[in-house]
């Protein structure tokens, strides 16, 4: 459907793709992955027809068209959620259009050709997407998507500029699902949804009738959604037939042919070397020489991966701590008459590895702030056991860092009853090299900022973390880095987070907050998931 055909794109001396090649087909499930400044965005735009290559050419057929969702900025307002959805079916008469050319162009193709049935296969997708404009159909779609988004019925009739910003992503997101175009780009999608929200996308993304490429560093929604895999990396773009685990397995596979052939060419090289010097006088040999000689100059080098920077982490040894780590008992808490909570008991105990999970606006953040001791509630009791030494990673910590501060500076304010502290060597494995530690907060990025905070978090030792979306800004390899740092720590922990597979690789237990209930389950968030998908179905 797509074909992107020797691109070759470059910023000074900086190469971002070297005549770059690949076909997109109709119903591709595609991860696109690759480092931090490899050109993954950039990419997605050139698809859009955003950014022109310095050569090469991408080929779209005027009949496909592109869906882009980026990872944030989008905002609506000015009318309901209803109607601003209805926004989605403003192409009815572009589909008849393309339908109408469609039928012309069959009329002219080889019906042998793999092109002749990706385009019957389009036609079919249009012709179910022109049927779903009827009326009925339309609410029906509306309320299918906006409901799985997370948004409640009553919300449809709610002004959209009410919705905060990653409830303006859901209802872009919607908008998208609904127009359903022949690619449907994604870049970071699960950022704003919740667990539940996520698990309704990835069944509704399986039965997608398009093509879809993805950016994400949420490795179980990958695993979940995708079947091929495109990386880019040193200005290539390499193909894997395969989700992210065999993506992983194949390049590591790939790498280790590449290090070995390095190894081969080298000592090949060496015994050249050690020939013709020492033959070098000898002329009878001096052809044999000269011919060795010219072989070396024309051998092309083969380079082996340059092994990427991996980010250490390890939390300080917990201090001894009691049975009973927080107990709460009828607590009472509200905003004005928005109650959150009330009546909530809880106990969590010595060695829990608990995942609170929920649908954004239960009160997750609230609940975690309130164990923290970082807000108030109106009644009720919280019993924090007489040995419990509590680190905090709030939600928006890593925006709240001092901007007057320079990175070494802001970690060093934070060092309380930890003689070995190191914040140098903290940052140092953070990837804070050289004179990275002097730069201000304020210029970081997003996953800088978030490394500040893991850092600052280091710098005291307790026995209970409480860890609120640790994983923003994270990618993937980094957050494994941060898994198996929880699971080496020897306290309890307490994490928000919206990403299953790490939550997985740590947790036993879940703690499930809505505003009716809450409830401990001894399960993983993977387990938790299917049990509410069994009594989902219990109830239909």
């Amino acid at each position: 459907m797509i074909q992107i055909k020797d691109v070759h794109l470059a910023f000074g001396h900086k190469v971002l793709f070297g005549k770059i090649s690949e076909v997109i087909s109709p119903l591709d499930r595609i991860a696109l992955v690759g480092s931090n400044g490899s050109g993954k965005t950039t990419l997605l735009k050139m698809l859009m027809g955003e950014v022109e290559p310095d050569s090469g050419t991408i080929l779209k057929p005027d009949f496909a068209t592109v869906g882009y969702l980026p990872q944030d900025g989008i905002s609506a307002k000015g009318c309901t959620l209803e109607e601003e959805a209805q926004k989605a079916f403003s192409g009815a008469l572009d589909l008849k259009k393309h339908l109408d050319e469609a039928e012309d162009k069959l009329a002219d193709m080889d019906t042998d050709s793999e092109e002749f049935y990706d385009l019957i296969d389009l036609m079919g997708a249009w012709e179910q997407q022109l049927a779903s404009y009827e009326p009925e159909k339309m609410k029906s779609r509306i309320g299918k998507i906006m409901l799985g988004m997370g948004f409640s019925i009553e919300d449809l009739s709610r002004d959209v500029g009410e919705f905060s910003g990653g409830w303006q992503m859901r209802i872009a997101l919607g908008k998208l699902l609904l127009k359903e175009p022949s690619l449907l780009i994604l870049d970071e999608p699960t950022n704003h949804l919740d667990i539940i929200s996520q698990n309704w996308l990835e069944k509704y993304l399986k039965g997608y009738q398009g093509a879809l490429v993805v950016i994400s560093h949420d490795r179980a929604f990958l695993e979940a959604v995708t079947q091929r895999t495109l990386e880019l990396k040193l200005g290539n773009l390499n193909s894997y037939k395969g989700n992210y685990s065999f993506y992983l397995e194949e390049s590591a596979a790939r790498k280790e042919t590449l290090r070995k052939a390095a190894e081969n060419q080298k000592k090949e090289i060496q015994k050249e070397k050690e020939f013709i010097n020492r033959f070098r006088s000898n002329v009878k040999k001096a052809a044999m020489v000269q011919s060795r000689i010219k072989a070396l100059e024309k051998m092309e080098i083969i380079k082996p991966e340059p092994e990427e920077k991996k980010m250490f982490l390890r939390f300080p040894p917990s201090p001894p701590a009691s049975q009973k780590v927080i107990e709460v008992k009828k607590l009472h808490k509200a905003y004005g008459d928005n109650v959150v909570f009330d009546g909530l008991d809880l106990r969590i105990e010595k060695g829990d590895r608990i995942a609170v999970v929920g649908v954004n606006g239960a009160g997750k953040s609230t609940m975690m702030r309130i164990l923290a001791s970082a807000e108030p509630y109106q009644s009720g009791e919280m019993d924090v056991g007489i040995n419990t030494v509590i680190g905090y990673f709030a939600q928006h910590q890593a925006e709240e860092l001092n901007p007057d501060n320079d990175v070494l500076t802001e970690v060093e304010e934070s060092i309380s009853g930890n003689e070995d502290a190191n914040a140098r060597g903290a940052l140092g494995a953070l990837l804070f090299s050289g004179n990275d530690v002097f730069k201000k907060t304020k210029v970081l990025s997003g996953g800088e900022r978030n490394r500040v905070a893991l850092a600052k978090l280091l710098m005291k030792p307790c026995n209970c973390l409480i860890m609120d979306e640790p994983t923003n800004h994270l990618d993937i390899r980094s957050k494994e880095v941060l898994q198996e740092a929880l699971n080496l720590f020897q306290g309890t922990v307490i994490i928000v987070s919206h990403d299953r597979s790490f939550l997985d690789g740590v947790v036993t237990k879940v703690l499930e907050v809505s505003p009716k209930k809450t409830r401990m389950l001894t399960c993983n968030v993977s387990e938790y998931i299917e049990r509410l998908d069994k009594e989902m179905a219990q109830t239909d």
